[in-house]
Formats: C-alpha cells, sequence, structure tokens
C-alpha cells in the first residue's frame, strides 16, 4: 500500500503557539501507512488580485505541496471568534487566481488549540464554511477542540493529554480513511 501524504499547516504564526504544538505532535500520532509532512506558511503576501499571477516562490512552492498532497490538516487558534486574518489571507493567495484552486477535493481535517473553555469551535466553523466554497471534502468526527491548552502540553510543547492525543489520532485515522476511499 502506498503511503498516504497530509499536508498539514497552523492558523497561528507565534512561534511557540499551541497549534503549532499541536500540529507538531499529530505528525507523531499518523496511522500506519500516512505521513504529516507540515508545510511553512511564514511570509506569505497579502492577498492583492493585482498580483495574484505573479505571487512569489514561496507561494508557488505551497501550492505544489498541496496539490501533491493527499489529504489536508489545518490547526488553528481562535481569535476573536474566528480564525486568523493571516491564515485566512493563506487561503485566499493560494486558491487564485481563479480555476487554479489546489484545494478543491481534497478531504481535509481540522484541529484547534485555545487557551479558553471552547476549544477555538467558534474558529473551526468559520474555517468549515471558508473550505465548503474552496470545495474541500471534511472529516466531520471526531472533532478536536484543545480547550485550556496551557494545560494540555509541557513546557517543551509535547502533548501530555491522553484524551487529546486519543482523539487527534481518531481523526487522523477518519482522514487517511476518507483518503483512500476517496482515491478509488
Amino acid at each position: 500500500m502506498e503511503t498516504i501524504k497530509i499536508a498539514g499547516f497552523g492558523g497561528s504564526l507565534r512561534k511557540e503557539s499551541y497549534s503549532r504544538y499541536l500540529l507538531e505532535n499529530t505528525s507523531k500520532l499518523m496511522p500506519e501507512n500516512s505521513k504529516l509532512e507540515i508545510l511553512d506558511i511564514s511570509n506569505f503576501p497579502f492577498m492583492n488580485q493585482d498580483k495574484e499571477n505573479n505571487y512569489p516562490e514561496n507561494v508557488k512552492k505551497f501550492k505544489k505541496q498541496i496539490k501533491e498532497a493527499d489529504g489536508l490538516l489545518i490547526v488553528t487558534p481562535e481569535y476573536n471568534y474566528s480564525i486568523p486574518g493571516y491564515l485566512k489571507n493563506v487561503l485566499d493567495v493560494a486558491s487564485r487566481p481563479y480555476g487554479d484552486n489546489p484545494f478543491s477535493g481534497k478531504p481535509i481535517a481540522i484541529m484547534s488549540a485555545s487557551i479558553g473553555m471552547l476549544g477555538g469551535s467558534r474558529a473551526q466553523y468559520h474555517l468549515r464554511q471558508v473550505c465548503v466554497f474552496l470545495n474541500m471534502i471534511p472529516v466531520n468526527t471526531p472533532e478536536v477542540f484543545v480547550t485550556f491548552a496551557q494545560d494540555k502540553f509541557d513546557e517543551n510543547g509535547n502533548l501530555k493529554d491522553e484524551m487529546t492525543k486519543k482523539f487527534a489520532g481518531q481523526l487522523m485515522q477518519n482522514l487517511v480513511n476518507l483518503t483512500v476511499q476517496l482515491k478509488k
């Protein structure tokens, strides 16, 4: 069986963000015959339709990595009841110009981490709305909302919460299963 390639990226640029920690730890929870490649979204230009046919190499590389991936994972924090503006910008830039959307038809899993008691749930629901327009195919369960994230990781960013590991691992298994099903 071929290895299923999942491309993952986070919604936070902060070096020690809980979303980044969750993304990095998820690479250790991947099912057999799958691999998570963490993509770099730093230094993306602002969305500007005047420049969408001439974005820099990092955007072209990102779009190529998305196209080559079998499935996607986005891990996001929640800012002001929604996804971070930078994450929305990355999705907007990478999905343009019209007709060149590398996200279309890709299965996607979404996770969130927040220091609050809702764990980024509102951000996930907004992100799902964006995914609908971009024609992604979401894995709906289990929903992974890491609440009170400051208590779920150790000082080195290692995930120490067993329930989060269990649900994140199951979500990734479901993503791989959906990806295999769609490839048939």
